[in-house]
């Protein structure tokens, strides 16, 4: 018997979780969303931005692919839900009956209540209509501030220096993605940054956005005033749990899920950057925004969704990005700092702008992650030596297999291997 599943969101975990139980089974299925017709890939908004790509090339299925497997998309804000008589309430009075919800609500971006804060051209940059208000906001201006030191704020920022706008670049940390990136990687970047032409500023906090109707200025925490006529705010997303916190579903930080992404309210599920997990362990962190985890976050509900319940398996922990010219992957697990029993090898080309980098534990040498900056790795090979408890001294001598850059491989593995050499090792 067909059930009616309705999914609030169009984002990569409530699309993917649409076409999934598509594929499982035969029920109605209706997408709610308020910001925009299709799904798109949020990741590809710098590029719209920068000219590289037009609004018809980020829409990953066309405009017919929704008809024909049986999707219905509803333009609206979702409102309430009556958990109770499994009801869903839209902006315009419509009323969807459901057997299986899915809120898949997305996120917002942060702000920390600086003073003008909510003037014209200033914002954050999370979905198209931020990218049309930036569009509107940066024309013709002389000078932008960008304010956050993650990956939203470097993408602002290649995103002005694209349209050459001079862009100050604010970071209260002591190195950009200190939080994320050993030092030698956020060294590497760092120089990336100045080397087109930013004016990036370290452990330099936003105090106060200065203007009456419009963004003029900013200032800092060290007094300085910056003239500017946008100021990008990229510190940071929250869960967007409006409608579960209007409708008495338990939230946190984030909507609280267990590991098959079922809420406190019987047949509702939650997934992608607005799910928060009951407790550690079951995703890489209890709150996962990422593209990739989005998507597996939607194939993991759908089974769950149709009856077939699936525990998530959040796999080996991985992510990539573009630093201007440098392209960055991690894999497994690399910290800041490699904690107590935990060694750490390098490698670093600073002409080229490239690093490798292993962390394997000290007493067994099982590998635990890898960064790489400047050079591409294969992924089903690095995930396979995580999975399987490979040996650093077996990665070594492996490494062409992970390498997409033939040229260069051989003398990687010889640099890494000098590296681990050097290092004092027992089991070696």
């Amino acid at each position: 018997m067909a059930r009616h599943v309705v999914i609030v969101g169009n984002g990569i975990a409530g699309i993917t979780a649409a076409r999934f139980v598509r594929k499982l089974r035969a029920d109605r299925i209706t997408v709610v969303a308020d910001e925009t017709d299709h799904f798109y890939a949020r990741t590809a908004l710098m590029y719209l931005y920068m000219g590289h790509m037009r609004y018809q090339d980020v829409k990953p299925y066309e405009d017919g692919f929704w008809e024909r497997n049986g999707i219905e998309l509803l333009r609206g804000v979702a409102t309430h839900i009556d958990t109770a008589k499994k009801r869903l309430q839209v902006h315009d009075g419509r009323v969807l009956r459901y057997d299986a919800l899915l809120l898949a609500t997305g996120s917002r971006s942060n702000k920390f209540g600086w003073p003008g804060q909510d003037l014209d051209g200033v914002q954050g940059l999370y979905g198209i209509p931020d990218l049309i208000t930036m569009e509107r906001w940066t024309r013709d201006i002389d000078r932008a501030v960008v304010v956050g030191g993650g990956l939203i704020g470097i993408e602002m920022t290649e995103m002005l220096h694209s349209r050459h706008v001079p862009v100050t670049f604010l970071v209260r940390e002591p190195r950009y993605m200190d939080y994320l990136l050993p030092q030698a990687e956020s060294d590497i970047i760092h120089a990336e940054i100045r080397r087109h032409d930013i004016d990036l500023r370290l452990q330099t906090e936003l105090k106060a956005i200065l203007g009456a109707e419009r963004c003029e200025a900013v200032t800092t925490t060290e007094s300085e005033v910056i003239p500017c006529q946008f100021t990008g705010l990229a510190v940071g997303v929250h869960p967007n749990t409006d409608l579960a916190r209007a409708s008495d579903i338990r939230t946190g930080r984030g909507i609280v899920v267990d590991e098959y992404f079922r809420t406190s309210a019987p047949d509702v599920y939650a997934a992608g950057d607005c799910a928060e997990f009951i407790r550690d362990g079951i995703g890489a962190r209890r709150i996962e925004q990422l593209w990739y985890t989005g998507r597996q976050h939607g194939r993991c509900v759908a089974r769950n969704i149709c009856g077939l319940p699936t525990a998530y398996d959040k796999g080996v922990f991985f992510n990539s990005a573009k630093f201007f010219t440098i392209e960055y992957q991690t894999y497994g697990d690399i910290r800041p700092k490699p904690p107590d029993g935990v060694r750490t090898i390098a490698w670093k080309d600073g002409r080229r702008r490239k690093l490798l980098r292993i962390d394997y534990e000290e007493e067994s040498g099982i590998v635990r992650g890898f960064n790489a900056l400047g050079t591409r790795l294969r992924h089903d090979v690095c995930e396979h030596w995580i999975l399987s408890g490979a040996t650093v001294a077996q990665v070594v001598r492996e490494w062409d297999r992970a390498h997409f850059d033939a040229e260069f491989a051989p003398r990687h593995r010889r640099a890494l291997a000098r590296a681990l050499k050097q290092s004092p090792v027992a089991y070696a």
